[in-house]
């Protein structure tokens, strides 16, 4: 009796570990972002199976990469305080069952990617994942203080690849989407590595604040933030959204500055956390207002 229990035990925290390795609440704001750029590709009878596989084979490619991540960070990851709970870390899986898991989640991701939507987004989706969990994670994250802004270009590409799911091209609309996510980044992850700055400097990764100095980093922050705020605006000033996200973009944009300004003018790391925690509620938003302001003037076409 004492077995069964302890297997099943056994068998639900492995579970819970594979599922910890693909960073949920990372890929969920992936995923929701890839869903926004899908929906405003596509056609007023949106082909919701086509819509459905694309979600799914993205979002599996980056779990895929943020499991890959545990792997390649797993020395670092022992080290800092934020991470060293990670399965790896806690020995709760091995470097190798990892490696097989990301590699198996990354070939299905592309097998429906192919398959269900077309070679454009399936590429792209791989070099992303290529960028993500070899180029940034394996070679600049080490390599450059500037790495969040380089690398950054990896993480930016879900709501493109949403895009090109639905119409197979690359156009002027969705690099808008891909940007406001690249400049995005650096204000994001630099305000978490202010916090978590002693334990970068630990584990000998070059993160700006570590080599820079935190109000080097706070001026980034930013001038970043000052730099979104009029990309933000870019959707409406190209007529790609109407006053619905506009007024959103500006309030939410208002808001990151404010919050960028007080990081700014505080000493140390005061403010960084709430800083970072608003960037999430404000890219969640900002793709919101989006999605609510084309289906509003979707309904405003039927009835006109």
């Amino acid at each position: 009796m004492n077995t069964v229990v302890v297997k099943t035990r056994s068998n639900v925290i492995c579970w819970r570990s594979y599922f910890a390795l693909c960073k949920p609440k990372v890929v969920m704001l992936i995923v929701f972002t890839a869903l926004v750029g899908t929906l405003l590709a596509a056609p007023d009878s949106p082909p919701w199976l086509t819509i459905l596989f694309a979600t799914v084979g993205i979002g599996m490619a980056a779990g895929a990469g943020a499991a890959m991540n545990h792997w390649a960070d797993r020395k670092i990851d022992a080290v800092m305080a934020r991470t060293k709970n990670r399965p790896l870390p806690q020995a709760e899986l091995s470097p190798n069952s990892v490696l097989l898991f990301s590699l198996s989640l990354a070939a299905l991701s592309m097998l429906i990617l192919v398959t269900q939507t077309n070679m454009l987004t399936a590429l792209l989706t791989f070099i992303s994942m290529i960028g993500y969990a070899v180029i940034y994670t394996m070679y600049l994250k080490h390599a450059t203080p500037y790495n969040i802004v380089l690398g950054g270009a990896a993480g930016a590409t879900p709501p493109l690849l949403g895009w090109t799911a639905l119409t197979g091209e690359v156009n002027s609309e969705a690099l808008l989407l891909f940007l406001i996510i690249f400049i995005w980044t650096p204000p994001h992850f630099w305000s978490l590595a202010i916090k978590r700055r002693k334990e970068y400097a630990k584990a000998k990764v070059p993160m700006l604040p570590v080599t820079h100095g935190v109000a080097f980093t706070k001026l980034q922050i930013l001038l970043y933030t000052l730099m979104l705020f009029v990309i933000s605006i870019l959707p409406f000033v190209l007529e790609m959204s109407g006053i619905i996200y506009l007024a959103g973009a500006l309030s939410l944009g208002i808001g990151f500055i404010w919050h960028a300004n007080k990081l700014f003018r505080n000493k140390g790391d005061q403010h960084a956390g709430k800083t970072f925690g608003y960037s999430i509620f404000y890219l969640s938003m900002l793709f919101g207002f989006l999605l609510a302001d084309h289906y509003a003037r979707m309904i405003i076409r039927l009835w006109l």
